[in-house]
């Protein structure tokens, strides 16, 4: 059960225990943010402070103490092994005596600052010397035990952060030793055993190289930095990151040396940060043993400083270095990566080899080749790109690609959720993980968003910060009937369930005959082949690091995901396979790790759930309509949940398919229940808006009509914009399929499109129109959707239809949402002018974040490394004006709905609830989904009644008080206070 505390200051009057002095911390220092905790038994909801517990109160009354959250904020490795046995340690605990205002007996409160470390020996002797019931004795035993395993948990999650290169490379020690002992190599999976021959001659080669850089009297730019990791951790690294780039985004086995040397490079790095962290905390932990008091402190800082100038006065310049350097962790940049990267790259190319286990005459020579090969190749970058380009790449051999997407189970997964609370957010770089790097804010290199970042203080965003901290303290846990089911259809290959077939599609047997179009149409069919299989190869690996993940979190009582920040202000977790954002597969895999009873609510709302996630247009009726659904199916939703792979399988139909199954399973519990409403619960219940980007221009413009077609607006049933779109587009086509085809071309392709029109057409580019979807984009969308249907096979009809069926989409949108394209061209037209004085657009959502659009003009940047010259991309001084006019509108909107989410997750969180957001889908129990609803609208109703483009026309003037920008678009008489009674805003 989640504990809830509310963070308040000591009330007026308060009574503190009295303790003998010798339990007491010392009171040198203020006690900052003092923490009471709430009383156990009011509701979640309450944010009223309530005494700790009183110690002569029943067992029932002692409230249950949660594993601390931020234990390793400011000491990483402080108690790592051994706990304090003083108390005088403990950082943070302040007991004071009572006042001599009362004779009453004072009721005990413990006030402890943030973050709290609690350790069992204070708190047996604080119940000794306050009451020696034995029932309390067992509740304090139970937090004992409870304390234990988080540090248990706590000492995991450092070393899986700390030692995971460190592991790998014990692995191919411990392999080489066992192939040694026994004269053969161990049965290995592919990947496993190409790693094994790589391992020993890529770790000898490094070690030279370091060797001669260390020996050599022109050394080279990446000298200083092969020495900082040992030679065998830089083998395995490099090995594993390269085969990782192959798996995820290889061309025919090639990967550019500009992306790989860098992120070689960025790997090394980070390990190096890993361990100068690890170091700095250790070495901080013996300076606190050894100075004990704040003048000792003083006095070694005093120190420091002389020992600095004297050598500064000396010119001992490179000794001020060394004496400095370990103050602060400074990046080593894109060229020191790429360079390093490139030499590490080119050893693996002269070490790595391949032999193919082929049936050889015993005199010829064995068949052995360069696993992977440096080459120049021409590259398209984009598919509809004419211009073709010379890039340097790294090829690997066939061999290497052969079963390569079945071995992604061995490779090494990054950023790994978390066994505990990811540290609290206090700033650009502090939060998250214990030692990987962490930052804020995904800002992909832009320098002006890093200095803007950098030098806001905590109290600027504090609500961000908080909100980041409330997704990253929900625990999750492994579904494991529904992992069980993945398993099961994934080993028989497959294709189904929204699974990619594990088999290649077979290529086209070569033509006979000698007819050129004959020979075209199969050149054609080829490379239609190699396209669907390399699609096929890159979503196989997908899965397996998905599956990757999941098998080793599903022993797991449960782990948390740290959440950043992208540019916009949007939250995503920094693990990138397993996660809630993710597929279909991620999400029905995933469930809160604490489960809450259903209620009679919660099964009414598990119910609407199943409903929504089976879709086909279910999703579309009223709430009694969804209901009425499930009560008739509700068979197929047994069979599901009793016979998942060899029953009916009703749940393969649903659109979310592993979803809509963990719905099944858990809705078939609770009906089979003779206490449907005290089953617990784990399943996330989803409320989605309605095309959420029109729903906040809508709050934007104040326009009715707008608002009620986007659910902003009560109603028997939830409005359908998409629909109403693809039937204004069916009755376009309808009109110009009557016209003459010789005077209107178009009029053939309306014939053709016309009963083809429907929801699902318009769908994606309705949805992406607020978020600047171009022509060209909104083409490609409706081009796949016709390619899905299958009616139109000629490629050259189905391209004109796409486009045509694009434009008549568009028109339809700006008919129907007149006031949202005014605020677009609005919002479009403040950013060029901001953009033509040579300034990125930048401003502040309503929670204090700051953005800056990070579209400059790059520069290339040459630089030299061994195999080649590279061309390093990097942000230039001129902005690119078109993105930043274009890019504005969409991002605009973006930051907004990261602010509601925001919003809604803070307020969510004081009340209790385990809440997790995808952008305009917020979850939480199904018990809890009630309260969530009315946060969630209230929210949004408090954003908009701020006025919101007053306040951005007016920072642009601000800042740029010699520009004219256009005036504010109309708005309409829209009533925000409407939303608060729209069942179906979210839904």
């Amino acid at each position: 059960m989640a504990s809830t505390a509310s963070f308040s200051a000591t009330p007026t009057g308060a009574r503190l225990p009295c303790f003998p002095r010798r339990h007491r911390a010392s009171s040198s220092k203020p006690c900052r943010n003092p923490t009471s905790f709430s009383n156990p038994s009011s509701s979640c909801s309450s944010s009223s402070p309530f005494p700790l517990f009183n110690l002569k109160s029943p067992p029932s009354s002692v409230p249950h103490l949660h594993p601390v959250r931020d234990a390793v904020h400011d000491n990483y490795v402080g108690f790592l092994e051994k706990p304090p046995t003083d108390l005088s340690l403990i950082r943070g605990i302040t007991i004071e005596e009572p006042t001599q205002e009362t004779t009453q007996e004072p009721r005990p409160r413990i006030f402890i600052k943030d973050p709290p470390w609690i350790y069992p020996i204070f708190l047996k002797n604080v119940y000794k010397k306050a009451s020696p019931q034995e029932p309390n004795l067992l509740e304090f035993k139970k937090i004992d035990e409870r304390i234990k395993r988080y540090n248990l948990l706590r000492r995991r999650q450092i070393k899986a952060e700390t030692e995971a290169w460190t592991k790998m490379v014990e692995e191919y020690r411990e392999l080489e030793r066992e192939m040694r002992d026994k004269s053969l190599a161990p049965n290995l999976p592919h990947v496993k055993s190409l790693f094994l021959g790589w391992f020993e001659p890529l770790r000898e080669a490094i070690t030279a190289e370091q060797r001669t850089q260390r020996t050599k009297k022109n050394k080279a730019a990446y000298a200083p930095h092969i020495e900082l990791l040992s030679a065998e951790k830089m083998a395995v690294i490099v090995m594993h990151k390269m085969m990782g780039l192959v798996m995820v985004g290889h061309n025919d086995g090639c990967v550019e040396l500009v992306q790989a040397a860098v992120q070689v490079g960025m790997a090394i790095e980070q390990e190096v940060m890993v361990h100068s962290l690890l170091k700095k905390a250790k070495n901080d932990r013996r300076k606190r043993d050894e100075v004990e008091t704040e003048e000792d402190l003083d006095k070694e800082k005093e120190i420091h400083r002389r020992q600095v100038n004297s050598l500064i006065r000396r010119k001992r310049y490179k000794d001020v270095q060394k004496l400095v350097k370990n103050e602060e962790i400074k990046p080593w940049g894109r060229d020191t990566q790429a360079k390093l990267g490139t030499r590490l790259i080119e050893i693996l190319t002269e070490t790595a080899y391949v032999q193919p286990p082929v049936k050889q005459s015993v005199d010829s020579p064995p068949d052995v080749r360069p696993a992977f090969t440096h080459k120049l190749k021409l590259v398209k970058k984009d598919p509809g790109q004419k211009v073709v380009k010379r890039y340097g790449v790294i090829e690997c051999d066939p061999l290497v690609l052969k079963e390569l997407d079945r071995s992604a189970k061995h490779m090494l997964a990054p950023y790994m959720p978390m066994l505990v609370p990811p540290r609290k957010w206090k700033g650009y770089d502090k939060g998250g993980y214990f030692f990987l790097p962490s930052y804020v804010m995904r800002t992909h290199g832009s320098r002006k968003q890093q200095d803007v970042l950098k030098t806001i203080s905590e109290n600027q965003m504090p609500d961000v910060y908080k909100a980041l901290d409330t997704l990253g303290n929900t625990k999750w846990r492994v579904n494991r009937r529904v992992l069980a089911v993945v398993e099961s259809i994934w080993a028989q290959g497959g294709n189904m369930a929204g699974l990619v077939d594990r088999e290649d599609q077979p290529m086209p047997e070569k033509v006979l005959s000698e007819d050129g179009a004959d020979i075209d149409m199969w050149k054609w069919e080829v490379r239609k082949a190699k396209k669907v299989n390399r699609e096929r190869h890159a979503q196989r690996c997908d899965i397996e690091l998905k599956l990757l993940v999941a098998r080793k979190m599903k022993d797991e009582e449960g782990f948390y995901y740290p959440h950043n920040l992208d540019f916009r202000g949007r939250a995503y977790p920094m693990h990138p396979h397993l996660n809630h954002l993710s597929s279909d597969l991620c999400r029905g895999v995933l469930e809160f790790a604490e489960g809450r009873p259903l209620g009679k609510s919660g099964l009414r709302w598990l119910k609407i759930h199943l409903a929504n996630l089976y879709s086909g247009g279910v999703e579309k009726l009223s709430h009694d309509g969804r209901l009425s659904f499930i009560e008739n199916h509700l068979d197929e939703i047994f069979d599901s949940a009793d016979n998942p792979i060899d029953g009916n399988r009703w749940w393969l139909t649903a659109e979310d398919p592993f979803q809509c199954l963990a719905a099944c399973i858990n809705l078939s519990e609770a009906l089979r229940s003779s206490s449907p409403y005290s089953v617990i619960s784990h399943l996330p219940i989803h409320q989605d808006g309605s095309c959420n980007g029109l729903q906040h221009y809508a709050a934007l413009g104040r326009d009715a009509l707008e608002a009620a077609a986007v659910n902003l607006v009560a109603a028997g049933k939830p409005a359908d914009v998409y629909s109403e779109i693809a039937l204004r587009v069916h009755e376009i086509m309808e009109r110009d399929s009557k016209r003459d085809p010789a005077a209107y071309p178009n009029a053939s392709l309306a014939k053709i499109l016309v009963n083809q029109v429907d929801r699902k057409l318009v769908k994606q580019t309705v949805m992406t129109s607020v978020y600047g979807v171009t022509f060209v984009g909104a083409r490609e969308q409706i081009k796949r959707r016709l390619e899905e249907k299958g009616v139109i096979t000629d490629e050259k009809i189905q391209f004109a239809a796409a486009c045509y069926a694009a434009k008549v989409t568009l028109t339809a949108l700006e008919e129907i949402f007149d006031a949202a394209r005014g605020i677009m061209g609005w919002l479009g037209d403040c950013a060029k002018v901001i953009a033509s004085e040579n300034q990125p657009v930048r401003w502040t959502t309503p929670l204090g974040l700051p953005v800056v659009q990070p579209y400059y003009r790059n520069e290339r940047h040459l630089i030299r490394t061994t195999l080649q010259i590279l061309a390093l991309q990097r942000e230039g001084d001129k902005v690119d004006v078109r993105r930043q006019r274009t890019a504005f509108p969409p991002n605009f909107v973006h930051s907004l709905d990261g602010t509601h989410m925001m919003m809604t997750a803070v307020a969510c969180g004081e009340a209790g609830l385990h809440f997790a957001g995808v952008h305009d889908s917020f979850w939480t129990h199904a018990c809890d989904v009630e309260t969530m609803n009315h946060i969630l609208r209230e929210k949004f109703v408090e954003l908009y009644n701020r006025p919101i483009l007053e306040n951005l026309l007016e920072s642009f003037e601000t800042s740029y008080p010699a520009l004219t920008f256009p005036p504010l678009p109309n708005r309409g008489d829209f009533d925000l206070q409407e939303v608060l009674k729209s069942p179906y805003f979210f839904n």
